[in-house]
């Protein structure tokens, strides 16, 4: 029996008085309801009926309840086409079919859309708005909307790219919705619209042919584009929809479910789209980054007896790979969820989709300036990948990682972190088991060649102890070279050498007095017996050595008994560095002396100081760029410490943003409740009220202090960052020009990547930098290599 029947004779039956059937009322409507929308979010998936009978009862269902439940059903489609873009052809289907059941629902199901576009852009939620356009785009082929209504909405949007005074980003994401939507539509279009059709997609031409593109060296994975060219977002779907368009929009790939239904289709009334303009560009408006597209396989690393893979160029390339990536956005959440749903892809048959799901896994890891989900996810989403397709997701993800490793020589710095942070965690779940021995040319190339470098970073990380002497057995003997001391403490106080060191005698009274859990005062009072050897610094550089490495000594048995230590004696790290960042590098240097062949311990415990504000973010970057740090400047794990020092000034700032914002908010609340009161209901005690606005006052402008200071500390260190990078490559190339090297070593490109990677990682702070940056340090007298970087970063939002 239908919802809406079984309704009306639970009605009728209703024999009890008025309040009686109130009540029961609502909770059979909210079952009615919750019916309704399981009907509706389910369909499409696994039933013993076929689709089409499916969505022609749940058309029957929905007609009959439309009158009382019109409301709720239009919100749940119109949830649906924002968080299942997979099944929008489904949708699109089952609102044809309403709509020429009843015109008006239709009328109104599109009104409801264009008015959730408007908002969508509003908000600035480009993806649902993007699903939104290309929805109304298919309504056209159920008949819901008008191909010549639909064209001009397409136009309209066009016209916003040939807009002046806007950031070419903004004209970017509209040409690249209309390019979107038309695989759906544009065959509708060519029939009933072709001439405008024609000049609208020459109008584009004409604008990709203008556009600037120096933000692509700054995104690519590789530097070179061999095997695969990487190809600008923009430019890659613009040639896929080229090649659609040369052959009459056939592609094999959208489910076009409405065909089905021609005959009942056919005669509905089509409604015109409403004018639409989108809201005008403002200072405060952000628009998604460009793209360069990632290429990993192609047909020939496939199997010959399997399905071919789509061309670079081919349109069901794009379509399948945007599925998987919703299907990633959708699940990632839950990796087990996610990887059942990738290999469940209705689409399978058609694609060798092992490798397409790869590619589109590290297309996200590899993204810059950051992968839209968390790098761990990608690790365990692969595992995860392989637990459910034990016989072929292995030997695939084996190909991917040799054909990642041999291209590693130019791939980007940042991009050969991200790969060495999944390729040692995925070897850590499979007992570091790899053909070592096929990766033994590394061993042969220079110490800072891309190579070599890889493999003495995923060694470093597999090494964590007690998996030192475990991985020491599974490498060739070959790899000696590379094999990273065992990562263990050395403590500079002890043995027969340390016995001699200035200070010694005073660390053995220290660690004892800790042993006996002393109180910080004590602690502080046996430190003064330590001779300074530095008299004229204000401080005693030794007594805070002795101290910070005495206590990271004790504490030395794991990460949660080093954090203890520096919990305890926190106060008196503080008394002893607080306002000298000379004081603080000393405690990075006695750090740095106790651990340095653990770098996971000195990256988790720098960032611990950081937190605990022992040491500043300032004193971390001065550290790294320091003469003593050379022989690490280029190690992974340096810039670990870097990158957590910035991000970690950046949330502080966020926060501090947040709560001045709600605290304005606040007040802004208790003046408005204030200026609504009559003047009989004021309250007597106006000294009462005055103390209360006046404290409310002084904690806005202590907050908006705060907030200033924050922001002007991490303007002085973002610049005093760039004035690091930028002298140091200036002086390698002045050197190099001056003894006649080239100056494009591998050290200047792994510089110059770190370079880049400083402007993506801050890229929301270093924009408002970027007028000052012009002016003060990237000016025509720097080099042009170094500009060159500079004028990269600023073209990915102009």
């Amino acid at each position: 029996m239908p919802i809406g029947d079984r309704r009306r004779h639970t009605d009728d039956s209703d024999e009890h008085g008025g309040a009686d059937r109130k009540r029961r009322r609502g909770p059979e409507v909210n079952e009615i309801e919750h019916r309704l929308e399981n009907l509706i979010v389910r369909v499409g998936e696994k039933s013993t009926s076929s689709l089409e009978s499916n969505l022609e009862g749940l058309a029957q269902v929905l007609e009959t309840d439309l009158e009382t439940y019109k409301s709720k059903i239009l919100a749940i489609l119109k949830t649906c086409v924002l968080d299942a873009p997979e099944k929008l052809t489904i949708y699109s289907t089952l609102v044809g079919l309403l709509n020429a059941k009843n015109h008006n629902f239709g009328g109104e199901f599109v009104e409801m859309l264009m008015k959730q576009l408007r908002d969508e852009l509003i908000a600035q939620n480009y993806d649902n708005a993007l699903h939104v356009i290309v929805f109304m785009c298919d309504l056209v082929n159920c008949r819901v909307v008008s191909a010549h209504s639909c064209m001009s909405f397409l136009e309209g949007l066009i016209e916003v790219a040939f807009q002046e005074d806007i950031p070419q980003v903004r004209s970017d994401w509209f040409v690249y919705a209309v390019l979107y939507a038309l695989p759906w539509v544009g065959a509708e279009l060519t029939e009933k619209k072709g001439n405008d059709l024609k000049e609208m997609l020459d109008a584009i031409t004409r604008f990709l042919e203008q556009r600037q593109k120096l933000h692509v060296q700054m995104l690519r994975v590789w530097s070179g584009d061999k095997p695969h060219v990487q190809e600008e977002y923009l430019d890659c779907l613009a040639a896929q929809v080229t090649k659609l368009r040369t052959e009459n929009w056939q592609e094999k790939h959208i489910a076009r479910h409405y065909v089905a239904f021609d005959a009942v289709l056919c005669d509905a009334l089509q409604h015109n789209l409403p004018s639409f303009v989108p809201a005008g560009h403002q200072e405060t408006s952000v628009y998604p980054l460009p793209t360069v597209i990632f290429r990993l396989f192609d047909y020939t690393d496939c199997p010959e007896n399997g399905p071919v893979l789509p061309g670079a160029h081919s349109i069901e390339r794009f379509l399948v790979e945007e599925e998987l990536n919703w299907i990633v956005r959708r699940h990632y959440i839950d990796r087990k969820e996610c990887a059942a749903a990738l290999l469940n892809y209705s689409r399978k048959l058609r694609v060798p989709l092992n490798y397409v799901i790869l590619e589109v896994v590290f297309g996200q890891l590899f993204r810059l300036p950051s992968p839209p989900c968390p790098p761990l996810f990608y690790g365990s989403l692969l595992i995860e990948l392989c637990k459910l397709q034990p016989n072929s997701m292995p030997q695939v993800l084996a190909q991917a990682a040799e054909l990642l490793y041999q291209r590693v020589e130019t791939m980007q710095p940042a991009c050969v972190d991200r790969l060495v942070d999944w390729f040692s965690y995925h070897l850590s779940n499979f007992q570091y088991r790899w053909s070592w021995a096929d990766w033994e040319d590394c061993l042969k190339c220079d110490e800072l060649a891309p190579k070599q470098v890889f493999a003495r970073e995923v060694l470093v990380k597999c090494m964590r102890s007690p998996y030192h002497q475990r991985v020491q057995e599974i490498l060739p003997a070959d790899y000696a070279p590379l094999i990273p001391e065992k990562p263990q403490v050395h403590f500079k106080y002890s043995g027969e050498e340390g016995e001699k060191l200035l200070g010694a005698s005073v660390a053995h009274q220290v660690a004892q007095a800790i042993r006996n859990k002393c109180t910080n005062e004590e602690a502080l009072e046996l430190l003064k017996n330590c001779p300074n050897p530095d008299e004229m610094s204000g401080f005693n550089p030794l007594a805070i050595d002795v101290f910070v490495s005495v206590l990271l000594h004790l504490g030395s048995k794991s990460f949660s008994h080093s954090f203890a230590a520096l919990t305890r004696y926190h106060q008196a790290l503080k008394t002893l560095t607080e306002g000298n960042e000379d004081a603080q590098m000393v405690v990075l240097r006695a750090l740095y002396d106790l651990w340095k062949n653990h770098q996971q311990m000195m990256t988790v415990l720098v960032d611990k100081l950081l937190k605990m504000q022992i040491v500043e973010c300032n004193c971390v970057v001065s550290w790294i760029f320091s003469d003593e740090m050379k022989p690490q400047f280029l190690r992974q794990w340096t810039w670990e410490v870097m990158q957590s020092a910035l991000v970690k000034l950046s949330r502080h700032v966020q926060r501090l943003r947040a709560e001045l914002e709600a605290a304005d908010n606040e007040d802004t609340k208790e003046d408005t409740k204030e200026d609504t009161k009559e003047d009989s209901e004021m309250k007597a005690d106006d000294d009462d009220e005055q103390t209360v606005e006046s404290k409310s006052a002084d904690a806005v402008k202590e907050k908006t202090q705060k907030l200033r200071s924050a922001e002007e500390f991490q303007r002085n260190l973002l610049l005093s960052v760039f004035h690091k990078f930028t002298i140091l490559l200036t002086e390698h190339l002045l050197t190099s020009e001056a003894e006649g090297r080239d100056f494009n070593s591998y050290w200047y490109k792994w510089v110059t990547g770190r370079f880049k990677q400083i402007f993506l990682s801050q890229s929301d702070e270093v924009w408002k930098l970027c007028s000052e940056l012009e002016t003060s340090l990237f000016t025509n007298d720097i080099d042009s290599h170094i500009l060159e970087i500079f004028h990269q970063f600023r073209a990915l939002r102009r």
